[in-house]
């Protein structure tokens, strides 16, 4: 369904649940202190929406660079916004306490607990969110996001589920504590930028279109060619894309320099 070039798409559900959660967990309770968080965790939300319902969807179709904008909406800006929120204890208060109860222990003892507890570290997480931007950006897999609505919404699915476990070690969003001193949080920032870097680079200085499905098109909006169109995704997947990375390796410098009687020690480094 669409409207003026805004879609409802399964995405948006999920979207509206989580907000509702948010809200419900929030009743009663004193949380004029957390306007920010709230702020944050919406503007997520709204990010998300933005990527998946907006006309940005309907043009990815059609243009390489609204695609590549996608990209960057659900793996840098969407992630990094919600868990700032630090929306898990506030998410979890808003369902039934006997609920709350079953599923804990039934958490407690399930058997994929510890592997899920094991990719969420450092490395784990690393590998799979830098693993992932490299996977899907593979010509014959782009390409085929462009075929399939099924592995579009998978790919875009991986994209902000492993954004959320690779900033978690970045942010402090409450239960999910990083534990990574600020030199390592530094090197682990720089080091996905970098990923983000070769890929936009690549993308610039190749000069024939990668993508069939964008390359067989006969006509593009704005009348630009098909390595017009790549060039300007390698751009935004440079630039832009480097943002989030940017500011949180800047915060990670000023904490780190600052004078230790003003500083908060980090915790002791967790076991990459």
């Amino acid at each position: 369904m669409e409207l003026a070039g805004w879609s409802i798409e399964p995405p948006l559900a999920y979207v509206a649940a989580a907000g509702l959660l948010f809200w419900l967990g929030g009743r009663g309770r004193s949380v004029r202190h957390e306007p920010l968080r709230t702020a944050s965790f919406i503007a997520g939300l709204l990010t998300i929406v933005l990527a998946l319902d907006s006309p940005i969807d309907g043009a990815a179709d059609k243009l390489f660079w609204a695609h590549m904008i996608q990209h960057v909406l659900l793996l840098t800006v969407a992630p990094p916004l919600i868990l700032l929120g630090g929306p898990w204890p506030r998410m979890w208060r808003a369902l039934p306490p006997a609920f709350r109860t079953r599923a804990g222990r039934s958490l407690a003892r399930s058997k994929f607990t510890a592997p899920l507890r094991a990719l969420a570290r450092p490395l784990p997480a690393f590998v799979l969110f830098n693993g992932c931007i490299v996977a899907w950006h593979v010509p014959a897999l782009y390409n085929a996001t462009l075929n399939s609505n099924a592995i579009h919404q998978s790919e875009h699915a991986m994209f902000f589920f492993t954004g959320l476990l690779f900033w978690a070690r970045v942010i402090d969003p409450g239960p999910l504590r990083p534990r990574l001193e600020w030199p390592l949080r530094i090197a682990y920032v720089t080091g996905a930028m970098i990923v983000g870097f070769a890929i936009g680079f690549a993308l610039v200085v190749i000069s024939h279109p990668l993508i069939p499905h964008y390359a067989a098109l006969a006509h593009r909006p704005g009348a630009i060619t098909a390595l017009d169109d790549q060039q300007i995704a390698g751009g935004i997947m440079w630039v832009p894309g480097s943002i989030s990375y940017t500011i949180a390796a800047l915060i990670g410098f000023y904490r780190w320099l600052e004078p230790d009687g003003r500083a908060s020690p980090p915790r002791p480094a967790l076991t990459i």
